[in-house]
């Protein structure tokens, strides 16, 4: 079982549901993050406020998903403090971690999904490993959340008998079956051929439209995809956010670093 498959969703505590929702959904301070020697987030400075939908943009190798990571707590900055739904996540371990992932839902770029369980059980996991409701309410929540995402007569079809399409779209369910605050995309059109980029361009967007959750935050390198589902973009350039506006903002920037990097340009 990978890392990714065992991301969960919570209830935090510390400074009052006021507070809590008054402030921003994710909040990035300071945050450096390296690997092998090597920075990656350089003082990077990000706030995803509540409601809507956040993309991040960047190039390969950028840090995107690495900020997604650090934003549901798989990972710790070096520097810096992570804030996501009003808790500090910085100090937290793993254990202290778990109420809040129960609020949060996360569609990994390859799915994650659980190899040797079927379609129905992959998105019946979270309910059975967090609430105690009996498996007739467990069958009617996950026909209605793969119906929703146009899955139907899948229900004992393993991952690998999948497309890569249905498989992203099982993921999405997976991560939206505990209905949660804040879904984290990372890549969801990644490897995807055109015809399923679209397909999930347009479910994303429809859950949006239909208040699926309150908030969400994408990483993805497809502008096209950004376009359609965002309501804010943030564009990470050499580790740091070097502008964060809504999409006509972004597209008619003049900063030449956007530009550049809206034109395909190396930094």
């Amino acid at each position: 079982m990978s890392p990714d498959a065992r991301l969960a969703r919570s209830d935090p505590s510390g400074s009052g549901p006021a507070a809590a929702a008054a402030a921003p959904a994710v909040s990035l301070e300071g945050i450096w993050k390296g690997f092998g020697g090597l920075p990656v987030l350089r003082g990077l400075d990000f706030a995803a406020p509540r409601g809507g939908t956040v993309t991040v943009m960047g190039g390969s190798g950028s840090g995107k998903t690495v900020l997604l990571r650090l934003t549901a707590g798989l990972i710790k900055p070096d520097k810096g403090r992570v804030w996501t739904l009003g808790v500090d996540t910085t100090p937290l371990r793993e254990e202290a971690l778990l109420p809040l992932r129960r609020r949060m839902g996360f569609v990994f770029q390859g799915a994650a999904l659980f190899d040797s369980l079927t379609a129905y059980e992959n998105v019946a996991y979270p309910l059975r490993e967090h609430t105690t409701l009996p498996e007739s309410e467990i069958a009617d929540r996950v026909h209605r959340i793969l119906a929703r995402v146009g899955l139907k007569d899948v229900d004992a079809k393993l991952p690998a008998e999948l497309s890569g399409g249905m498989r992203k779209r099982v993921g999405i369910a997976r991560a939206l079956i505990l209905e949660p605050e804040l879904v984290l995309y990372d890549e969801p059109t990644a490897g995807l051929d055109p015809t399923n980029a679209r397909l999930i361009t347009e479910l994303v967007e429809s859950l949006k439209a239909e208040g699926a959750t309150e908030t969400a935050m994408v990483v993805t390198h497809d502008l096209a995809f950004a376009q359609t589902v965002s309501d804010l973009i943030a564009v990470l350039i050499a580790g740091q956010i070097a502008q964060v506006g809504p999409v006509d903002a972004i597209l008619h920037s003049p900063r030449p670093e956007v530009q550049a990097f809206l034109a395909g340009q190396a930094p």
